[in-house]
């Protein structure tokens, strides 16, 4: 599955239902704009439902998980044998994502495109041949099918793999040609040290990739890892399908932005669920324009806050939908 194919032909909303609840947010029972942001998001959920009565009845959460080989230059505060561990956790319903999918009754796809199998050091070599890369990108547009297929009206996507903020690092870093210092945080906790490294392991791949190329899609590949090229697929597969996404942290978010870099209209139908604690996450979504509904200082990642944001969502279409208008109360 090509990425390049994908941004080539991408649907556009539907701009008659998004309009449609637009006005009616501005003539239910409260003062006009007491609840603006959350009338925003039920008219962009409108949008890309296609439906002027949005409503989040089927939520799906896709976690991708996958191992990255600049793990073993010391750029996390836990060993890469930890993913392997955490996967089971995910798939045996016993990690947060899992609990939290549960309790709010989003069906969990758990999907493992490289866990054992890290992909190549960024430092010095692609993360991932095309072919790789590609397959990568085909799980993602493989996990939306299985999604779409069972319904889902809104998507949530996470990740899980031990390195992959420095993955997400060098990205943004290769994609907008920056100092890796701008885009590097602790992530799970990373001493003095530690950060140092992982600002290095960001330097090397930049200096690596742009001396190759700046095309984006090759950025993605080039310093980013597997959940990270799963994700992109992933994100272009719900545009075509029209279901609407939530975005979670910064790895989620940098899987994404080389599509904004492309095509700027590539990620009109996705949402930030949340700005988690790393500086860099913040900054990208200030580059890409999106802003989160939440902001909590999270940095787990599984896509728990985009998770805690779905309850948002749900309530930014019931409060327009659900709600009379001053005329139907017989106020007009």
């Amino acid at each position: 599955m090509k990425l390049t194919d994908m941004l080539a032909d991408l649907p556009g909303s539907d701009t008659v239902s998004r309009d449609a609840v637009a006005a009616r947010a501005a003539t239910v029972l409260r003062p006009v704009g007491a609840l603006a942001r959350l009338d925003e998001v039920a008219a962009w959920l409108a949008a890309w439902q296609r439906t002027e009565r949005p409503a989040v009845e089927r939520p799906h959460a896709i976690v991708f998980a996958a191992d990255h080989g600049v793990a073993a230059a010391g750029v996390s505060a836990y060993p890469a044998e930890v993913t392997v561990v955490m996967l089971d956790a995910l798939e045996k319903g016993a990690a947060t994502s899992a609990a939290m999918a549960r309790t709010l009754g989003v069906v969990l796809d758990v999907v493992d495109v490289g866990v054992a199998r890290p992909t190549g050091d960024l430092r010095i070599e692609p993360a991932m041949d095309a072919e790789r890369f590609d397959d990568a990108v085909g799980a993602g547009v493989e996990a939306v099918e299985r999604a779409a297929a069972g319904g889902a009206d809104l998507l949530v996507f996470g990740e899980m793999g031990i390195g992959n903020t420095t993955a997400a690092a060098a990205v943004a870093a290769t994609l907008y040609d920056e100092q890796g210092a701008d885009w590097c945080g602790r992530g799970t906790g990373l001493d003095d040290a530690g950060l140092a490294r992982k600002v290095e392991a960001v330097e090397a791949c930049r200096a690596r990739v742009r001396a190759g190329t700046d095309d984006p899609i090759g950025i993605l590949r080039e310093a980013g890892g597997a959940e990270l090229a799963a994700i992109a697929g992933a994100t272009l597969a719900a545009r075509r399908h029209s279901i609407p996404v939530v975005l979670d942290g910064y790895v989620v978010t940098a899987a994404v932005a080389p599509l904004a870099s492309v095509r700027g209209d590539a990620l009109d139908h996705v949402i930030a669920g949340h700005r988690s604690a790393e500086p860099g996450h913040g900054r990208l979504l200030d580059r890409l324009g999106l802003t989160p509904l939440l902001a909590l200082e999270l940095r787990l990642g599984e896509g728990t806050g985009a998770l805690a944001a779905v309850p948002l969502v749900r309530l930014a279409a019931v409060g327009v939908v659900d709600v009379a208008t001053f005329q139907e109360w017989g106020l007009a």
